[in-house]
């Protein structure tokens, strides 16, 4: 029993063996063989492709495009920007000194002239002390003459009469003093304006760091806005702007202001100069704090040759379009000028009436047929 199942196990080891060489053996026959059958492969593939019967061509691609006859044009280059419309002049307003409000004589949201008395605190005080001060002036005035005569006649020094003098100068400078801290008790309007609502009644105790009301001069307007460090050299004062706004209907409406500053220094931030124009807003139709977009007009050609930016190819250092001949599509070389946003002006190369191509450039070639979706 034990002898049959080293036999059995004997015999299983000699197919194993066997087997496994004969697997080795196909493999190196199998990568001796392979050049041969591809070679031959190939050589069966070339035979079988289609070769064109004489006087038949194969179809070449048609491209559909979009294209556009040129045509004499304004050309703007324009700085676009934004900004904010701010008054001309605006002031917080509030008393020099401290003291109880016994009176307040604007309407809020009125307008009111530069000098108009706007409010007052109580002077009671500084009243009564200016009476009794101006009480004092005529015998003040009165030592003085007596000791300027007698100091003609020698009958006292010229120490004598410089003291009473002093004294009536004092007398003088504490009077002003007192009246300029009654002056203190007064809030005048600075310049013409709207005059804001209060935030204070009469009765209130205030001082100077009591907000009373704001004041706001809207006639005329002013423009705030930034521009790239690179325009710099383009605004300046007088220059002409455009800002737009939505008026009360919903439409956008332009407006023609002029700057009249630009900042002297570059942000280091934003890289941007600050730059303020003028409105007049004679009918104080327009009120600060609006945002608004701002145009600016550097150079403007009348009769401008200009072609769609996106129809220029650069072209190892040269400018080259496609146009549209005969139903395929034809290389030209230009000469550009002026660049803006969305077109460039165009001095040389093409000719008004010529149909230049304006979409799927990158993938025209001389001579390849194009249609014609959209001509503008």
């Amino acid at each position: 029993m034990i002898s049959f199942k080293v036999d059995t196990i004997e015999n299983m080891t000699k197919r194993v063996k066997w087997g496994v060489t004969a697997a080795i053996l196909l493999l190196i026959a199998g990568m001796i063989a392979y050049p041969q059958i591809k070679t031959k492969l190939t050589a069966s593939g070339k035979a079988t492709e289609v070769v064109p019967a004489p006087g038949t061509s194969v179809r070449k691609q048609v491209l559909n495009i979009n294209a556009e006859v040129l045509k004499f044009q304004s050309l703007t280059d324009k700085v676009i920007s934004t900004g904010s419309i701010i008054p001309d002049e605006e002031v917080d307003l509030s008393f020099e000194s401290s003291g109880k409000v016994v009176n307040i004589y604007f309407t809020e949201g009125t307008h009111v002239k530069a000098g108009d008395l706007l409010a007052k605190i109580n002077d009671k005080p500084l009243q009564a002390q200016l009476r009794k001060l101006e009480a004092q002036i005529p015998l003040a005035k009165d030592r003085v003459y007596r000791q300027r005569t007698l100091l003609e006649k020698d009958a006292v020094s010229q120490e004598a009469y410089e003291q009473v003098t002093t004294e009536y100068e004092k007398l003088m400078a504490d009077i002003d003093l007192v009246k300029a801290n009654i002056l203190q008790t007064e809030l005048r309007a600075p310049f013409d304006g709207i005059i804001g609502l209060r935030s204070v009644s009469e009765g209130a105790y205030v001082s100077p760091t009591t907000f009373i009301t704001k004041l706001t001069k809207i006639s005329p307007l002013k423009i705030e806005f930034s521009i790239p460090e690179n325009y710099a050299t383009d605004v300046t004062d007088g220059t002409s702007i455009v800002f737009r706004l939505e008026d009360s209907n919903g439409k956008m409406r332009d407006y023609n202001a002029k700057v009249y500053a630009v900042e002297s220094k570059v942000d280091m931030t934003t890289r941007t100069l600050k730059v303020r124009a003028t409105y007049p807003n004679t009918n104080e139709s327009i009120f600060p704090g609006r945002y608004t977009s701002v145009e600016i007009t550097k150079r403007e050609i009348k009769n401008a040759l200009a072609i769609p930016s996106e129809a220029l190819i650069p072209e190892m250092g040269k400018n080259v379009v496609y146009l549209y001949k005969g139903g395929v599509a034809e290389p030209a070389e230009v000469t550009i000028g002026l660049r803006t946003e969305s077109r460039v002006q165009v001095l040389d190369g093409v000719q008004p009436g010529d149909t230049l191509i304006t979409t799927g450039v990158m993938q025209l070639r001389t001579g390849m047929k194009v249609t014609i979706d959209n001509l503008y």
